[in-house]
């Protein structure tokens, strides 16, 4: 048990310390990577006890584990979360929670522009399963309204969402939910401390932890965080049983790792991306940035009261001009991705390197033409996350990437 009252500390203090104090063994700082597949039990009685849940402790790594649940607590703790639990990616943390709270002949509310897995589920595997899917803008509340069925049980949502940076009013959707329908938010562009979804309404928010909350570039994970009940739902029937996905203890103790510096990278990074989306915004050659601390945003306001700090995340989007000196805007786009020198070329985000990628060709290539346009992801569409570099060399690097054009 921690001797500060995390309740009372700002946000800096809450990321280091949560969910983890000395080792009780041997006093150690870090939490220790308990890397065993199974717990031992001193008698039968005790294991039937912690099998039934009326002792606390560990039986099995795949449902709870040391190490894994230090990361659960400090991911419930900065969300201002009951309780969290872990998965082994991204797209593990999503399918947790499709497969815990929607059954065959439930209607499921998803944005139009989501994440490409995230997409293929709405699209293709809960229709599978017998789940009807709307597509409808979320930023419209009207059209979500509209949207809303009596079998309806789940609006999910990524604010702001990948790749365009749409910023979707939290509260506002949750009044038009209504109860009975789960808010579920992916958090994964802004997480704390840019912003709390749960603070702002909804019931179940989720993270990639593979990007900026573990923040190096070297772990698979995902994060769902909510009500101890969700939780519990996701966690025993999910997480454990139909996808089976708990995270490796090593990639938890690297998760850990990484959330202690949270605080210092969020901030760079949100400095950085803010000096190059307006150096950006400034280019010949750019049709527009999108980027919520942009007074051209479109949901720029709403940004300013949702995202905390003014902090308005790392990642942006920017669409080339058609016939940049004599290229399309597609061919422009790869000509210019292909002579930057620092940014590596990778569909990932939230690193310490800034990474670029053009989504109709990778994220989202195997989104249809038709679904891409309507969600805003033209053929000259550039997707960036700006790392912990120098904002001045990366300008300068666009600069010179520009003139080659």
């Amino acid at each position: 048990m921690s001797k500060i009252d995390l309740s009372r500390v700002d946000f800096e203090t809450l990321v280091i310390h949560a969910g983890q104090t000395p080792d009780p063994n041997y006093g150690a700082l870090a939490t220790p990577i308990y890397q065993t597949s199974t717990f031992c039990f001193d008698t039968v009685e005790e294991g039937a006890g912690k099998f039934a849940q009326e002792i606390p402790g560990f039986v099995y790594s795949r449902g709870g584990n040391p190490t894994t649940r230090a990361l659960e607590l400090k991911c419930a703790a900065i969300e201002g979360a009951e309780d969290a639990v872990a998965a082994a990616s991204g797209m593990g943390a999503v399918g947790a929670v499709m497969t815990a709270f929607l059954r065959p002949g439930d209607h499921a509310i998803f944005d139009l522009a989501v994440y490409g897995g995230t997409n293929h589920m709405a699209s293709k595997n809960l229709p599978d399963m017998g789940v009807e899917v709307s597509r409808v803008d979320t930023g419209d509340v009207e059209a979500l309204k509209a949207a809303i069925r009596p079998n309806t049980k789940m609006i999910y949502f990524e604010t702001p969402n990948n790749p365009m940076m749409k910023v979707t009013d939290i509260r506002a959707v949750k009044a038009a939910a209504g109860p009975g329908i789960r808010v579920v938010v992916d958090g994964t562009f802004a997480p704390p401390p840019m912003q709390h979804a749960l603070a702002l309404g909804a019931d179940i928010v989720l993270h990639s932890v593979t990007k900026y909350i573990n923040g190096h570039g070297d772990v698979l994970g995902g994060i769902v965080a909510g009500k101890a009940e969700d939780i519990k739902t996701i966690r025993a029937n999910s997480i454990t049983k139909i996808n089976g996905c708990p995270p490796a203890p090593f990639n938890s103790y690297l998760v850990l790792r990484g959330m202690k510096t949270l605080a210092l990278r969020i901030r760079r990074h949100c400095a950085n991306a803010m000096e190059v989306a307006r150096y950006l915004e400034e280019s010949p050659f750019v049709k527009a940035v999108y980027y919520p601390g942009l007074e051209s945003h479109p949901q720029h306001e709403l940004a300013k009261r949702q995202m905390e700090e003014g902090l308005f995340g790392g990642m942006l989007s920017f669409e080339l001009k058609d016939d940049v000196k004599g290229l399309s805007s597609f061919e422009a786009g790869k000509k210019l991705v292909n002579s930057l020198k620092i940014p590596a070329i990778a569909v990932s985000l939230g690193d310490p390197d800034t990474l670029i990628e053009h989504p109709a060709s990778m994220t989202h290539m195997a989104v249809s033409k038709e679904d891409r346009l309507a969600a805003g992801i033209t053929d000259g569409l550039i997707r960036l996350s700006v790392g912990l570099e120098s904002a001045k060399d990366l300008i300068a690097d666009f600069q010179q990437a520009f003139s080659a054009l």
